[in-house]
């Protein structure tokens, strides 16, 4: 069974995603159109990012005084990746663009996350920094800055966090101070620093787009406190004039410095200074910028970024955990090592058998194929509901919406947590030459690490999940998902192998709803967020358990396959070994444990 059996058998058979031909927007692609695209995506993956994987990863990125140089096979790789059109895959045809379905989009750069994510992380950055400003910025900016991204001449970043204030952007102190007007829109002179932007510096592309997060001082020169006082900004790394042409002016952005990481070795991670004096321009002090939206809506702007941001990572997370369990699958196949224990596991003198044979073994494969194609289908479903909210009916497309809002942090952690986890098992499973470089799941697990950090941590979701998501409108949107959990409950509830399943996941679903209001009982924000991780966790293993119904279903109604017989075996180890690990994490939440509240700094 290989992987595009597994993803196709979920686009097509689960999502019926050949349905949205049927709709004016994507009316000129069908079946055939949506395979070509996974065709061409697979055969660059194959040809320009697999191989380089393990050569990202040792010859990192370095400067040289002048120049962040990266090895021949980033520059063929990002070469290749733009002229697959994949940059500008769902967008309308009239900006270079493919009319791709989200869902498609998504899919087809698996692929890349799947061969190589060092390589392949800045053109995804670059097309949501494109994205974004097709749906914040003016025609000219549009014109200027977000075709040319889709085109691939330039490349673009996200410029949030500050050495001082990471998660925390209500503290960022990057300062635009007005400095008239142009074509390009509003001018403003910044300076300041930010800290962790991949791909911030190269030469992979004639230019590079940052979009920067800062704060406009108000009448007395004070910078606004709070997240209220943050806006967007346009921040070229060479200027442009207002048909998109260099016109040979480096604008003031420096490179303070590489940081060195764990994994995602392959792009290029840095210190930015905006406005040090480095790169003097036009005669003033600071970095020139030019205003995305209206001023102070900056975070409204930048989670359009985000939140596609983050369903990216979940699912870039879920490929590498994809590209660990394929591998030790394959030498779990191969290695011999010890006899069944059914038949004389102590006598030598039978051959030693492929360590697939062992019980234990099958364990940690079966949970690294419960968790990656869980969270790849989650991760595809979420993409799915971008499709029906853009493309979908009135009522719909708002309860898409809706239901994106409350999946969103589920489809960023959950996948960052258990995908890592599963690379953890793929290196057991290869032992102790698991935790050498001589294979390539010990850099799996590397790169992985980063994604429960990428796009707000753990916590932060958690905060987000239950401080606001499950809250909100008076908890519509917990409600719209228990309804859907409850149609799959009451479909799988008829079918008898799966029956079992549905009442396990109806009484948790119940325990979930129950432990939600026990949380916010008090109405004590302190006492009810104290424990929002491991509300996160069992939230994402109840939605993960839905997940695995639905497929479960479908696969249960499919002509048996190898594929269709694998995801009911994942659904049912799902279901056995995880879904019961949900109690445990709701008894502190709906108890409101305070043990790691009334902890005190002294006694650590």
């Amino acid at each position: 069974m290989t992987y595009r059996a597994t993803l196709d058998f979920l686009l097509n058979d689960w999502l019926d995603v050949p349905a949205l031909s049927a709709r004016n927007r994507f009316s000129d692609h069908s079946s055939e159109t949506f395979a070509s695209v996974f065709d061409t995506c697979e055969r660059i993956a194959r040809e320009k990012f697999a191989p380089f994987n393990r050569l990202s990863d040792t010859e990192e990125p370095h400067f040289d005084g002048e120049r962040v140089i990266l090895p021949p096979a980033a520059h063929d790789a990002a070469r290749a990746y733009v002229e697959s059109g994949m940059l500008a895959a769902a967008q309308d045809y009239e900006v270079g663009g493919m009319q791709l379905p989200c869902v498609i989009e998504m899919a087809a750069n698996s692929f890349f996350s799947k061969a190589s994510i060092g390589l392949g992380g800045g053109a995804m950055l670059t097309s949501g920094s494109a994205n974004l400003l097709m749906a914040h910025g003016t025609g000219l900016q549009q014109a200027v800055f977000a075709k040319n991204e889709f085109a691939g001449r330039f490349f673009g970043t996200m410029c949030l966090s500050e050495p001082q204030a990471g998660s925390s952007l209500s503290d960022i102190v990057t300062r635009a101070t007005p400095d008239g007007d142009d074509a390009l829109g509003p001018r403003f002179r910044l300076r300041g620093n930010k800290m962790w932007i991949s791909n911030g510096e190269h030469e992979l592309a004639e230019n590079i787009v940052h979009l920067v997060l800062a704060k406009i001082p108000g009448p007395d020169g004070q910078l606004v406190p709070g997240t209220r006082g943050i806006s967007l900004f346009i921040v070229p790394k060479r200027l442009v004039d207002d048909t998109g042409a260099l016109t040979g002016e480096r604008n003031d952005v420096a490179l303070a410095g590489l940081n060195h990481k764990l994994g995602y070795r392959g792009m290029p991670n840095t210190l930015l200074n905006f406005g040090e004096g480095k790169y003097p321009v036009r005669g003033g002090a600071g970095a020139i910028g030019y205003l995305v939206g209206r001023p102070g809506d900056g975070l409204k702007c930048m989670f359009h970024m985000m939140n596609e941001a983050r369903i990216s990572v979940g699912l870039g997370a879920a490929m590498l955990g994809y590209a660990g369990y394929e591998a030790s699958l394959d030498y779990a196949r191969q290695r011999p090592q010890g006899r069944p224990v059914a038949v004389g596991g102590k006598d030598a003198s039978r051959p030693q058998v492929p360590i697939i044979q062992h019980a234990d073994v099958r364990r940690m494969l079966l949970a690294q194929k419960s968790y990656c194609e869980g969270a790849l289908a989650l991760t595809l479903y979420c993409a799915r509901l971008v499709d029906e909210l853009h493309t979908g009916g009135t009522a719909e497309a708002a309860e898409a919406g809706l239901l994106l809002d409350m999946l969103t942090p589920i489809a960023k952690s959950w996948p960052s947590e258990w995908c890592l986890e599963a690379n953890s098992l793929a290196i057991q499973v290869l032992g102790g030459y698991g935790y050498t470089r001589d294979y390539p799941v010990e850099q799996y697990w590397r790169d992985n690490r980063l994604n429960m950090i990428h796009e707000g941590t753990h916590g932060i979701q958690g905060l987000d999940l239950l401080g606001r998501k499950v809250t909100m409108d008076g908890g519509r949107g917990l409600a719209l998902l228990a309804s859907r959990v409850a149609a799959t409950v009451a479909r799988a509830d008829a079918v008898a192998p799966l029956a079992g399943h549905a009442n396990a996941l109806a009484a948790t679903m119940a325990h979930l709803e129950r432990a939600t209001q026990a949380a916010w009982s008090t109405g004590v924000p302190d006492e009810a967020l104290a424990n929002a991780t491991p509300y996160l966790q069992a939230f994402g293993h109840t939605v993960l358990a839905w997940i695995w119904l639905d497929v479960a279903l479908q696969a249960h109604a499919t002509t048996p396959s190898d594929t269709t017989r694998g995801a009911l075996q994942a659904a049912r180890y799902f279901f056995h070994y995880e879904l019961p690990k949900v109690p445990a994490w709701l008894r502190v939440v709906e108890t409101r444990d305070d043990t790691c509240r009334t902890m005190q700094e002294g006694w650590f």
